[in-house]
């Protein structure tokens, strides 16, 4: 019903910036929010930003000041642009959306990307 898809991850050495960005594609009435969460090995997934469709933004405290999430609402898409990088911000960073879809009728649910690779190299 709905699809998400990632890119920009890749690798960069600490103090370096990426951006990435997750454009979300399907049978899509409306988004209510999206945002960013990540998963380093061994721990557990975590919010890192997220952006709801009133403009509402919500930033983990170890990234506020450094990373800035943003939408584009015609292309459905979401940004994370991440500067100053830390070793510590290594991690597979997953988009998240939740969406109201059709489907015979319309339907409330989340869904998930496959996620990308960040790795800051110190």
């Amino acid at each position: 019903q709905v699809q998400l898809v990632e890119s920009g991850g890749g690798l960069v050495q600490a103090g370096g910036s990426l951006r990435l960005s997750c454009a979300a594609s399907g049978s899509i009435f409306s988004i209510n929010a999206m945002g960013w969460y990540r998963q380093a090995p061994g721990k557990q997934r975590e919010l890192v930003a997220a952006i709801t469709s009133g403009g509402t933004i919500n930033y983990a405290d170890s990234v506020k000041g450094r990373f800035t999430i943003s939408r584009d609402n015609a292309q459905n898409t979401v940004y994370l642009h991440m500067n100053s990088l830390k070793p510590e911000d290594t991690a597979v960073y997953y988009c998240h959306g939740d969406f109201i879809y059709y489907s015979g009728g319309t339907r409330k649910g989340d869904y998930w990307g496959p996620g990308t690779q960040v790795t800051v190299s110190s």
